[in-house]
């Protein structure tokens, strides 16, 4: 039996708006566990839609482009993962690379 057509509209209006969101957002998986932060992207992309923190150093997270100009080393001081002295020597480091 056939989908009725206002069913067929919601079904690609909702994947119309998660589309939207994956486009927009960084997901930012941080700490232990399921905790994860939304990060608002600078540009509508694909790129780093879904990163984790976990097993990578201050330095490794900050070293991604895309993620440190949206503001994640924000996220990490928000967060108690990094200092504010500890993120401006690594972005001090990577300006001088």
């Amino acid at each position: 039996m056939p989908m009725p057509f206002v069913k067929k509209c919601f079904i690609f209006a909702f994947l119309g708006a998660l589309f939207y969101f994956l486009l927009s957002y960084h997901i930012i998986i941080v700490g232990e566990g399921i905790n994860f932060r939304l990060l608002k992207k600078s540009k509508y992309t694909l790129e780093y839609t879904i990163f984790s923190t976990k097993g990578k150093s201050d330095y490794q997270i900050l070293a991604v482009d895309t993620l440190r100009e949206d503001g994640i080393g924000n996220l990490l001081v928000e967060e108690g993962l990094m200092s504010e002295e500890r993120q401006e020597a690594i972005l001090d480091r990577l300006d001088t690379e």
